[in-house]
């Protein structure tokens, strides 16, 4: 990467970006629902916590290594599911995949991808400990679902992620205002071969709004959650809690992990940060089931935050599609790794050797 093309952390490379893609696809990706509250809360929750240092322990080694659901990684950190990422680059979701399982961090790959869920998992397969799990969206048609976590099933993805907090899409004024559609050449790789599945162009309005309106079912209820589930023995993980009886009733009804999230700010404005709902969750679940953080990650420093909570590890989005605009794989590399060396550094300023040394002790609440 030339030097203009290395910024230097996750702002820049937000900064960046923006020379680098459409309008809107950049306002797709930056953008929350209505006044972007919650979008912002998402930030300021972080900014909001503040860190108690433990000085004269040993961190000459720091070890950054975790696991989720049994599955190795080299730091706490996923790739959040993300639509349409051929949008920021021509690889797009392959570029993602093999810059995560290169790094040693795991990938949730998005049902509106635009690279197909097996061409995603190939790249996966070349490496052994690769974490992968598919974000499944139920549709109207369940005979298209069932399909969809058959093939995910086969292709061998690791967990189902079901996100629960898009009965409707959100009021997202940008995607509105640009008529936001897929350009000719882009599709949904995984739903290609169904006649009248698109991303239609619609005047006035947002193709996606349309689009969730016509296809994903909005009658979903908890019983369907033992329907899902006897569909493949993939454990099934929940995105989109932020209450505290949500997630006990998750663990009732047999989700193995829960992601704290509230669609980074897209789908109901003026909803409770991610981080703010955290505390709340994980006292809720009480070590029956794990817990992970999405929404506002941006520093080294904020995946210590999210641990010392109670969270195993945290899912990261927009940075990502960052990366991947200004610079593919290569990018989406770099975005990683400056997250993994503002860890590393804030680990052993903080005190701690290992993430397990890691506690609310660690943290001052404003």
């Amino acid at each position: 990467m030339t030097a203009i093309s290395s910024p230097i952390n996750l702002f820049e490379y937000e900064q960046l970006a923006k020379t680098h893609l459409s309008q809107m696809a950049f306002d797709y990706y930056i953008s929350g629902a209505g006044d972007e509250i919650t979008l912002q809360e998402n930030r300021t929750a972080f900014e909001r916590i503040k860190l108690r240092p433990r000085m004269l322990v040993d961190v000459s080694q720091i070890n950054l290594t975790t696991s989720v659901l049994g599955q190795p990684l080299q730091l706490p950190l996923l790739i959040a599911p993300m639509a349409f990422q051929c949008l920021a680059h021509a690889e797009g979701e392959l570029a993602t995949a093999m810059a995560a399982a290169s790094a040693g961090v795991g990938m949730v790959l998005s049902t509106l991808s635009t690279k197909s869920l097996e061409e995603v998992a190939e790249v996966g397969s070349k490496f052994p400990d690769s974490l992968q799990w598919f974000q499944l969206y139920i549709h109207k048609d369940q005979g298209l679902t069932r399909a969809l976590v058959e093939r995910a099933y086969t292709a061998g993805y690791k967990a189902l992620c079901l996100t629960v907090d898009a009965p409707v899409l959100g009021q997202r004024e940008r995607d509105r205002r640009n008529e936001f559609a897929l350009p000719p050449g882009l599709d949904l790789a995984n739903l290609a071969t169904i006649s009248g599945l698109d991303i239609p162009y619609v005047p006035g309005e947002s193709g996606l709004l349309t689009y969730f309106a016509q296809q994903l079912n909005s009658a979903l209820t908890w019983e369907d959650l033992e329907w899902l589930q006897s569909l493949s023995p993939l454990p099934l993980v929940l995105k989109g809690i932020l209450r505290g009886d949500d997630a006990a009733r998750a663990v009732e009804y047999g989700a193995k992990a829960i992601v704290v999230s509230n669609h980074g700010g897209r789908q109901l404005d003026g909803a409770i940060a991610s981080l703010d709902a955290l505390p709340e969750i994980v006292a809720a679940v009480n070590g029956k089931a794990e817990v992970l953080l999405d929404g506002g990650i941006r520093r080294g420093t904020d995946i210590i935050k999210a641990l010392a909570i109670g969270a195993q590890a945290v899912l990261i989005g927009r940075p990502i599609l960052w990366g991947l605009a200004v610079g593919g794989q290569a990018g989406v590399s770099h975005v990683i790794s400056l997250l993994q060396k503002e860890l590393n550094v804030a680990m052993a300023l903080m005190g701690c050797s290992q993430l397990q040394d890691i506690d609310s002790s660690f943290l001052h609440f404003k």
